[in-house]
């Protein structure tokens, strides 16, 4: 295989390799397995997840998103702010434009270095809810915002132990046997507050998660009677802002804006994702 062109982009410390995979370039027989390599840190590029950027005949173009563990996502809030500027910058599609996920269509505005794009409308949303655990009942709210999000309201999240509760949670008999993204969450002030999230094909705490955002501001929105728009404090420091409409307990026309950086465009050579050392 010849080398393959990726770049690096970033949103909101959520991190993403993106290929322009329009004319095929992408020749391997496991791609799952591509993925997973190709995505470890310190052993290859590192990232939190791959989105492999095609033709479509419905819109601009379409993406395939994969976690960083190589299992396919139906759609992720950053990972969509992040291609909507690489499609920008690489003319690919206008400052305004639409791309094919498995979630549906998403649209996106390129607004400088911030990417504004309008979600799925989210369903299931579920509050007043609780999990049992061994050690007794853990109150928590549900939503899907283009995939499945556990949301659990707390004072502070600063000393939670995000990856051993999160996981618990994530593969608890309860969302098997897809499981879910986790997130906690507290108010700070206003309509401002803060998350933290474990996200499920990562299988960690990552510093941002859009989706997650999204599914945390409605939640706090409706338990708090918050009006839109809200901003989401993220781990990584960065602020992510959820508008969103609401009328009779039903949330419609959410939208993601933040911060879409690229880190650097590179060639990834077969060493990353070879299986043999030397």
């Amino acid at each position: 295989m010849e080398k393959i062109e990726f770049y690096k982009m970033s949103g909101s410390g959520n991190d993403f390799i993106i290929i322009d995979n329009r004319n095929s370039i992408i020749d391997v027989n496991d791609l799952s397995d591509f993925i997973a390599k190709v995505c470890r840190r310190k052993m290859a590029v590192g990232a939190d997840g791959m989105i492999l950027v095609e033709n479509s005949d419905n819109a601009d173009f379409k993406w395939r998103f994969f976690n960083s563990d190589g299992s396919v996502a139906e759609m992720c809030g950053n990972g969509a702010r992040c291609v909507a500027r690489f499609a920008y910058l690489n003319e690919i599609a206008g400052s305004n434009m639409s791309f094919e996920t498995l979630a549906g269509l998403v649209q996106a505005e390129v607004i400088g270095e911030r990417v504004k794009v309008k979600m799925t409308d989210p369903s299931q949303l579920k509050t007043g809810d609780a999990i049992e655990f061994e050690n007794g009942l853990v109150s928590i709210s549900s939503i899907n915002t283009g995939v499945p999000h556990v949301v659990i309201v707390k004072d502070s999240i600063d000393d939670v132990d995000i990856v051993k509760i999160g996981r618990k949670i994530r593969y608890h008999d309860q969302f098997l046997p897809a499981g879910t993204n986790v997130n906690f969450a507290c108010h700070i002030k206003d309509n401002t507050i803060a998350i933290r999230t474990y996200e499920r094909g990562v299988e960690d705490e990552t510093l941002a998660c859009g989706t997650g955002a999204a599914a945390s501001a409605i939640v706090m929105a409706n338990k708090m009677k918050i009006d839109s728009p809200l901003s989401v404090l993220t781990q990584s420091g960065g602020y992510l802002n959820i508008f969103f409409k609401e009328k009779e307990g039903q949330y419609y026309d959410i939208y993601l804006e933040g911060d879409a950086r690229f880190i650097y465009k590179a060639q990834l050579w077969e060493d990353a994702w070879k299986d043999d050392f030397f």
